[in-house]
């Protein structure tokens, strides 16, 4: 993937959070899983909303990554919904992706918070994801602090 420089993510000993990501390409899966790791999370990964939801009742994750269109075309928002109704990940950082949009000439992206809220998530990326905005993104939902100290 252009852009990706693993090396300039310093490695942590001890995982950071537990990050889910919820995507039917294999391909994907992978590129995201290296960045997190690499960045110290601990990924675990499922193909579908099924096998994602069978993952979080093993051990809730601190943050979901999940595409969009899987099973169905609303797979990623229906995944979600479930997520925000159980007690135990309600409030869980939700981060959705596709690359629909692109492929498509549709503009999924929404205008406000109002917007994510509706949608039942916390942001909104579109694919291919940036990898340092997404470790941004990640950081800032975790409520961890970034180099410069913000979180």
């Amino acid at each position: 993937m252009p852009g990706v420089r693993l090396a300039e993510v310093p490695a942590v000993s001890e995982p950071r959070a537990r990050i889910l990501i919820v995507d039917d390409d294999y391909d994907f899966l992978e590129i995201n899983r290296i960045i997190l790791e690499g960045a110290g999370y601990e990924v675990v990964t499922a193909t579908n909303p099924d096998e994602a939801l069978a993952r979080v009742a093993e051990t809730p994750p601190d943050l979901v990554i999940t595409d969009l269109m899987m099973t169905s075309v609303d797979a990623g928002f229906t995944f979600s919904a479930r997520l925000r109704e159980d007690p135990r990940t309600a409030t869980v950082p939700i981060i959705i992706s596709t690359s629909v949009s692109s492929q498509l000439g549709l503009d999924f992206r929404p205008a406000s918070a109002a917007d994510l809220e509706k949608m039942r998530v916390d942001a909104y990326f579109d694919k291919p994801l940036d990898p340092q905005a997404l470790l941004a993104k990640v950081a800032e939902l975790l409520g961890e602090r970034t180099q410069g100290g913000e979180p």
